[in-house]
């Protein structure tokens, strides 16, 4: 995409710190690596991070997250081996070949490597196996990323230890964000922001989805992050109804609603942001009713959202259901019926370092948690889907919306439809 008239938008991201994401928190990740080790005192754990076989030609290579939230360490190929009073990072020597197609990497023998790594043990991959029967004379049990396709090699080579899941314990850990996380999430949903307005400017009958989609994803870019957090949702008039669409092929015409689904990632965090706008500015009057009860829903969601409460569908004191309650309890289909059915999915899921981060869906709701809020109502007899999603950040006493900026209300988002300039596209 070339230069456009939301193209002084983009210039007000380009500040130092969007360029490169933050590696450069050692402490915090020796500080977690120290909490996972007291949580798991039995055993060593082990955890491979991915290698640029595993990666992808569409996305290039992404490390795995459980070994980056411990480790900060991007490049592939690297294994984590702790026992409860050690700890060392294994690193790929060295492939002059493979650097060709890949570029250069670090190596175990840098002079740099422990500085770099933040580990003051840094030994070769190469010597993993002769290495490890050492580190498992330190406890009986052994931990390691259970389903991860590297964890059947390390099965094998371990098959006469107790091999146990160490990733219900991470996940514990990663559902808490510190300050650092949050304010990294931050960064990725100011960015998210900029876009999702960048395409409230453009919106307009005539536009394909996936013009709209690639304003979202030049915002991103070129806010220096590493792009989408997941594909885009971009879907008008009945794709609107369609939970997970990602086509973003269709025609927009003046008289749709207009889903979008979307949020950036930068430095390494996701964002998560739905909103439903009218493609010619204006909500009809059924329009408007279904989306206020989608509003009134998160809204009061959002109000109960405090530690002690949970985001499953079944479980106790449980957000899904304060805003299944309010759906069923206002409004009506075409038929006469209550609208609870037309709620199908969750309300909420934590986000960090994945768009659905990890988490152990028995635990409560706590301080530093960071969650979605995200009711809908999906009738695709009325060619009618609404959800508007945000991002809350549990506190002590309840929650704070992280993404309040953008807006949600009814008049609010038609005044800035109505405010907008012309799209001029680019010669």
């Amino acid at each position: 995409m070339r230069w456009i008239v939301w193209g002084s938008i983009l210039l007000t991201l380009l500040t130092p710190a969007a360029v490169k994401p933050d590696h450069s928190a050692t402490d915090e990740y020796r500080s977690r690596r120290a909490n996972l080790r007291e949580v798991i005192a039995d055993g060593v754990i082990i955890l491979e991070g991915n290698t640029e076989e595993a990666g992808d030609l569409r996305t290039g290579f992404l490390q795995e997250p459980n070994f980056y939230y411990l480790t900060g360490w991007a490049e592939p190929g690297a294994i984590l081996l702790m026992t409860p009073g050690d700890e060392v990072l294994f690193v790929p020597r060295r492939n002059p070949e493979a650097e060709k197609w890949t570029g250069r990497k670090a190596s175990p023998d840098d002079r740099d490597i422990r500085k770099r790594t933040g580990f003051e043990k840094v030994l070769s991959t190469e010597s993993f196996e002769s290495q490890v029967v050492r580190y498992l004379e330190a406890a009986p049990k052994v931990y390691l990323l259970k389903g991860k396709p590297a964890a059947a090699r390390l099965e094998r080579l371990l098959a006469m230890r107790s091999i146990q899941d160490a990733a219900p314990a991470i996940a514990r850990l990663r559902m808490v964000k510190s300050a650092h996380e949050q304010d990294l999430i931050r960064r990725s949903i100011d960015v998210s922001i900029h876009g999702h307005r960048a395409i409230w400017q453009r919106a307009a009958a005539g536009l394909y989805e996936y013009q709209l989609a690639a304003t979202l994803t030049s915002v991103f870019l070129e806010s220096g992050c590493a792009g989408p957090a997941y594909a885009h949702i971009v879907g008008s008039g009945p794709n609107a109804t369609v939970l997970h669409y990602s086509a973003n092929s269709r025609r927009m015409d003046s008289g749709d609603l207009l889903l979008v689904d979307a949020g950036a990632e930068c430095g390494g965090y996701a964002a998560d942001i739905t909103r439903t706008i009218p493609v010619n500015g204006k909500f009809t009057s059924r329009q408007k009713e279904i989306y206020n009860i989608v509003l009134g829903a998160q809204s009061t969601a959002i109000a109960a959202a405090r530690p002690g409460m949970t985001i499953g569908k079944t479980t106790a004191n449980s957000l899904y259901r304060v805003a299944y309650d309010y759906i069923d309890s206002h409004g009506k289909d075409q038929q006469g019926n209550t609208l609870g059915k037309y709620f199908t999915h969750g309300v909420s899921h934590h986000v960090g370092l994945e768009v659905h981060d990890a988490n152990d869906p028995a635990m409560p709701l706590a301080p530093g948690m960071i969650i979605t809020v995200e009711p809908g109502i999906y009738l695709p007899e009325e060619n009618i889907g609404v959800r508007i999603e945000d991002m809350i950040l549990i506190t002590e006493n309840g929650a704070k919306v992280l993404t309040e900026s953008l807006p949600k209300d009814v008049e609010a988002i038609e005044r800035f439809l109505a405010e907008r300039k012309p799209y001029a596209p680019s010669r």
